[in-house]
């Protein structure tokens, strides 16, 4: 039987993951949006290229959430971006009204499903969907991790001349400036970085990864789609096909790495039920202590969302 995803949100970032997840033919893709026209337009673009990608089309688009009944995994990529004249505060109360809003019209219709949180601020959206739904850690988690892991890849891979696909990397903690690539578990080829690499050429591509996110605003004028989309694919092909992947995700932690009551970026098991293991690594004094100022950070956008209860 097949599965059935329902993305909400028609923007760049929901209709890439609609399409990544739609060439794998595994899924039924629902699409929903509240701009009328947008997401019925993506859906219809998305299943007249499946003739020539090798898909079924079987991906519709909605303005509510009647069709979404029954979903197995639910995304959530709602939300307005951050522009020039909005605090960080702003956004995030922004964000929450709607994320509150969405999650509990798609979790009314699919009481048993896993829920991934990709709209930002990432971490303390997270926690939104978690007080609305009420379900348990395994099924509520972000992406964050997939996406800054990929781009912390890509860099080392130009910068070693290597294969992206024989870079093996892990970025943990919150989806920021303070975000925390592992050096101590990257490998090229199964060679360790710091073999390959100065360490002043780590710490550029380190810093690069960190402003990776507004790299591509700079240079776009708005948020990137194409990989974070694809980072949401990877994910849900992970828990619909149940492929056990470990990958670094957004989890509630509870005392895990030290963490206690916060949604952080770790690497986990991914299968069918969710999250099913959180791994924890064996960090060099450093990074311990850049992963706890990273869920100081986490900590102080979460709270103003305590704020404004």
């Amino acid at each position: 039987m097949r599965k059935k995803i329902t993305i909400v949100g028609a923007g760049n970032v929901g209709a890439t993951a609609a399409q990544e997840i739609a060439r794998l033919d595994y899924a039924d893709v629902l699409l929903v949006d509240i701009k009328e026209g947008l997401p019925q337009g993506k859906a219809l673009d998305i299943n007249s290229a499946g003739p020539v990608l090798g898909y079924e089309p079987n991906l519709v688009g909605a303005n509510g959430y009647e069709q979404s009944e029954g979903s197995d995994i639910l995304v959530v990529t709602a939300g307005v971006p951050r522009t020039g004249d909005m605090s960080r505060d702003d956004l995030v109360t922004t964000n929450e009204g709607i994320v509150s809003t969405v999650t509990r019209e798609a979790i009314e219709r699919s009481p048993d499903a896993i829920l991934i949180v990709v709209s930002n601020p990432l971490d303390a959206m997270c926690h939104v969907a978690k007080d609305v739904a009420g379900w348990p850690r395994e099924r509520v988690f972000g992406m964050a991790g997939v996406l800054d892991t990929a781009r912390f890849r890509t860099f080392i891979s130009w910068e070693t001349g290597a294969s992206a696909k024989d870079v093996q990397a892990l970025v943990l903690g919150g989806h920021g400036d303070q975000m925390v690539p592992i050096v101590s578990a990257t490998t090229v080829g199964g060679v360790p970085l710091r073999k390959l690499v100065s360490a002043e050429r780590i710490e550029a591509l380190v810093e690069r990864t960190r402003k990776g996110g507004g790299e591509c605003v700079q240079l776009l004028g708005t948020s990137a789609w194409y990989a974070p989309g694809a980072a949401v694919a990877q994910m849900v092909h992970a828990i619909a096909l149940d492929q056990k992947r470990v990958l670094p995700c957004t989890a509630y932690l509870d005392g895990e790495y030290g963490i206690e009551g916060l949604y952080m970026g770790v690497p986990v098991k991914l299968g069918a039920g969710g999250i099913e293991e959180i791994v924890e690594l064996d960090l060099s004094e450093q990074e311990k202590g850049e992963l706890a100022r990273s869920a100081d950070a986490v900590r102080e956008v979460v709270g103003v969302l305590a704020g404004s209860r």
